[in-house]
């Protein structure tokens, strides 16, 4: 019968330090994109009516 060998453990070392940059890049760089895509793309859909538009002061209710 033939011998198996220990199943490797978990990565240690310079490799796991790269996957670890490389997932702090990719996650820095999406939330780059989703913040340009917000500021330059407009909205599908008009704002609700009952709601005022950002930068316009909501009206005083009468007492």
């Amino acid at each position: 019968m033939g011998r198996h060998r220990k199943p490797a453990g978990p990565v240690q070392g310079p490799t796991l330090q790269s996957r670890r940059r490389l997932a702090a890049g990719l996650a820095g760089a999406s939330a780059l994109v989703a913040t340009a895509l917000t500021l330059t793309i407009a909205p599908a859909a008009p704002p609700a009516p009952d709601r005022a538009p950002p930068g316009v002061p909501a009206p005083q209710a009468a007492p």
